[in-house]
């Protein structure tokens, strides 16, 4: 009866089905990858926005770098603004509009850090500059999230520092901004979330990372692609079944049919 699955047809569904079965085991894992992946570093945000505020220096240095570990940790630094050499940061949205965030350097007595004080939106043309509040003047204590130095692999960011309006750039990257600056910068930066003295008008605060579900729905396709398995093999099972009962239910009829015409030729 289960002859016919050594026929070519029923060869090649075999086949495909001994493919789909691992094919569907390592995109299951992978999608778990992602979701302990996604897991760990939700996990490792919270855990840094939740954390106390540290001197900058317990976590960066003049002309280091800001591992990803240390993303969002709270730092605390004390220096004054330099206004001079303030820089505009185009393409940045916030509130469903296009704007700018507005990075001051920060001289301290080791160097200066790169702040984020925060978001303004655009002029009235593309070229215009936009209206910018003052930062305080004088000795400012400053409180933020540490971030790395921008990059366009982090950013999906296409850079480029020829003909853009004097004072603008499209990466917040230390390196680069470092180079036309007197002074040494830190490795990272800091998004200004607290200063004493405070200002009033100050440009709009960067709202903190949004921490996101920490790759469920990965785990959701990891399970699905799972059960892809116990699919195909259901499926391969039943059409087996299927397939001998047709054949056998075609046998039953054939034996039907030649009773009948024996008895048919006895009668004649």
């Amino acid at each position: 009866m289960y002859r016919f699955l050594l026929t070519r047809r029923w060869l090649a569904f075999h086949l495909l089905v001994l493919a789909l079965i691992p094919a569907f085991f390592f995109l299951g894992q992978w999608q778990f990858g992602r979701f302990e992946e996604r897991s760990a570093s939700s996990e490792r945000t919270t855990a840094n926005l939740n954390s106390a505020p540290v001197p900058l220096d317990q976590l960066d240095t003049i002309g280091g770098t800001v591992p990803d570990a240390m993303k969002y940790r709270p730092v605390t630094m004390t220096g004054t603004y330099d206004t001079s050499h303030e820089l505009l940061v185009r393409r940045r949205p916030q509130n469903g509009q296009v704007g700018f965030y507005v990075v001051t350097p920060l001289v301290t007595p080791q160097g200066a850090v790169l702040v984020n004080r925060g978001w303004v939106p655009a002029g009235a043309t593309a070229e215009s500059r936009p209206e910018v509040p003052a930062p305080p003047s004088g000795e400012v204590t400053v409180t933020g999230r540490l971030k790395p130095s921008e990059t366009e692999n982090t950013t999906g960011i296409r850079n480029r520092t020829s003909g853009l309006p004097t004072g603008q750039v499209l990466l917040v990257n230390t390196t680069d901004i470092g180079a036309t600056l007197p002074y040494r910068l830190y490795g990272g930066f800091v998004e200004l979330t607290a200063q004493r003295p405070t200002r009033d008008p100050a440009p709009e605060p960067v709202p903190a990372p949004d921490v996101g579900g920490g790759g469920g729905l990965n785990l959701a396709y990891s399970v699905q692609w799972w059960l892809f398995i116990g699919v195909a093999v259901g499926g391969w099972f039943l059409l087996i079944r299927r397939e001998a009962r047709d054949l056998s239910a075609a046998g039953e009829d054939g034996e039907e049919s030649g009773k009948d015409q024996q008895e048919v030729r006895a009668q004649s």
